[in-house]
């Protein structure tokens, strides 16, 4: 399973990425912001989705809104 970002590039575990987009997290207030740098990434079972800690909160965001960097 190829997990690929929004340019295309593939993503493997541990690899550091940037949100290309604010994006609110439901069931909360928080909001990422574009730009933010995401480390050390965690690949799920879904090509679509990897797992990830954010200000130290524990979330899945979609490889869409992703760009590696």
């Amino acid at each position: 399973m190829e997990v690929k970002d929004s340019n295309g590039t593939i993503l493997s575990d541990g690899d550091s990425v940037h949100v290309i987009k604010d994006l609110k997290v439901k069931g909360s207030s928080m909001v990422i912001k574009r730009g933010k740098v995401i480390k050390n990434i965690k690949l799920t079972d879904s090509e679509d989705e990897v797992d990830c800690r954010v200000d130290g909160s524990s979330i899945v965001l979609r490889t869409e809104f992703l760009k590696k960097g």
